[in-house]
C-alpha cells in the first residue's frame, strides 16, 4: 500500500567529504553509546554489591534492563557501529524481541526486589520522584511491548492502520519510553544510596553518562522515522 509519508534520508544535501565525516561521527557515537550502556551497567552492578541485601538487586536488574538491554535492542537497528549490521532485517527484529523480553523480565525482577525490600524494612512506597517515574516507565514499557505485538501481527489483530504507520507509532512510543527510562536513571543518582556510594566529580560524570546513549537513540529514531514534506520534482 503506498504511503503518504516520506522519511528523510540521512546525510541528504551533504558533499562527499562532509558526508563521510558525518557518517564517521555517527559510527563513533553509536560505538560510544554501546560502551557507555555496558559500562554504566557494570559500574552500577559493582556499586550495588548484589547479594548483600534485597535492595542490592534492584539497581542491578534495572540497569541490565534499561541501560543495557533496551539500549542494545534499539541500537541493533543502527547501520553504523552495530554488531548486528551483518544480519538481515528479520534477524534484527528477532534479536530486538529477545532484548525487549529481557527488559520486561529484568524490570519485573527489579520491581519485585524493591517491593520486597521496602516491605521487609517496613518503609512506605512511592515517596520519591524516582519511584513514581519508575512505575510510569514500567507501565509504558509494558504498553510498548503490546504495541510491538501489533506491529508484528497487524492482520491477526485486524488493525486498519498501514504497517509503515504502525512502525512509526511503535518507534515514536519506544523513544518516549527510552527517554522516560533515562530520566528515571538520572533521578536514581539523587538517591541517598547512590550519593553515599559516589561523590564529587565522579557523581557529576555519572549524572551525564545516561544522557549520551539517549541522544544517540533519539538521533537514530528521528533520522529513520521523522516525516518530511514531499519535495516537488
Amino acid at each position: 500500500m503506498p504511503s503518504d509519508v516520506e522519511y528523510s534520508p540521512v546525510g541528504e544535501g551533504l558533499g562527499m567529504r562532509d558526508y563521510w565525516l558525518y557518517m564517521w561521527l555517527r559510527r563513533a557515537a553509536v560505538i560510544a553509546a554501546h560502551v557507555t550502556g555496558l559500562g554504566l551497567t557494570l559500574i552500577i552492578t559493582l556499586l550495588s554489591r548484589p547479594g548483600t541485601s534485597l535492595f542490592s538487586w534492584h539497581p542491578v536488574c534495572m540497569s541490565v534492563a534499561y541501560c543495557l538491554c533496551m539500549t542494545e535492542g534499539i541500537l541493533l537497528f543502527s547501520a553504523e557501529g552495530s554488531p548486528c549490521c551483518f544480519k538481515s532485517r528479520k534477524g534484527k527484529v528477532r534479536l530486538h524481541w529477545f532484548f525487549q523480553a529481557l527488559v520486561l523480565i529484568a524490570a519485573a525482577a527489579g520491581l519485585g526486589f524493591m517491593v520486597a525490600s521496602k516491605n521487609v524494612s517496613e518503609l512506605p512506597h512511592l515517596l520519591s520522584w524516582h519511584s513514581v517515574l519508575g512505575v510510569c516507565t514500567l507501565a509504558a514499557t509494558a504498553l510498548q511491548a503490546a504495541c510491538g505485538v501489533c506491529v508484528i501481527f497487524p492482520q491477526l489483530l485486524r488493525l486498519s492502520s498501514p504497517p509503515l504507520r504502525l512502525k512509526l507509532y511503535h518507534a515514536t512510543c519506544g523513544l518516549v519510553v527510552y527517554l522516560l527510562a533515562t530520566v528515571t536513571v538520572v533521578l536514581a543518582m539523587f538517591s541517598d544510596w547512590f550519593q553515599a556510594s559516589v561523590k564529587g566529580t565522579a557523581w557529576w560524570a555519572f549524572l551525564l553518562l545516561p544522557l549520551f546513549p539517549a541522544l544517540v537513540v533519539m538521533n537514530q529514531i528521528t533520522n529513520s522515522y521523522l516525516p518530511r514534506r514531499k519535495i516537488p520534482r
